[in-house]
């Protein structure tokens, strides 16, 4: 009867305390990988997104997270100013700011 059924053995009591650790291993490297690869870079972007946000002044000439393109006429607490055309103004929200451009990118027409 031995050949088709193999006979059952009784695991040790004790076991092998070093195998719990082994264990975890892959867990703790797969987040010390994320949180290399996805956490921190994440955090630094919205360090540097809310100190642009803060220095926000104006004359500055910004675009919105919405794709508009203007200069800053007046900064608020929570809203600023943008003039997007001659005598075109719109309030925004400072945090819908997305990228500063460069002096001289909105052409004086």
């Amino acid at each position: 009867m031995s050949l088709l059924i193999r006979d059952a053995w009784a695991q040790s009591a004790g076991g092998d305390p070093s195998g719990g650790l082994l264990g975890l291993l892959p867990i703790i490297l797969i987040f010390v990988l994320f949180y290399f690869l996805l956490i921190r870079p994440q955090q630094k972007r919205q360090k540097q997104h809310k100190s642009m946000v803060e220095g926000l002044k104006k004359g500055d000439e910004v675009v919105t997270a919405g794709g508009t393109l203007g200069k800053i006429t007046d900064v608020g607490e929570n809203f600023i100013n943008l003039e997007i055309a001659n005598g075109v103004e719109i309030k925004v929200q400072r945090h819908s700011v997305q990228s500063m451009m460069p002096k001289g990118t909105i052409k004086e027409a």
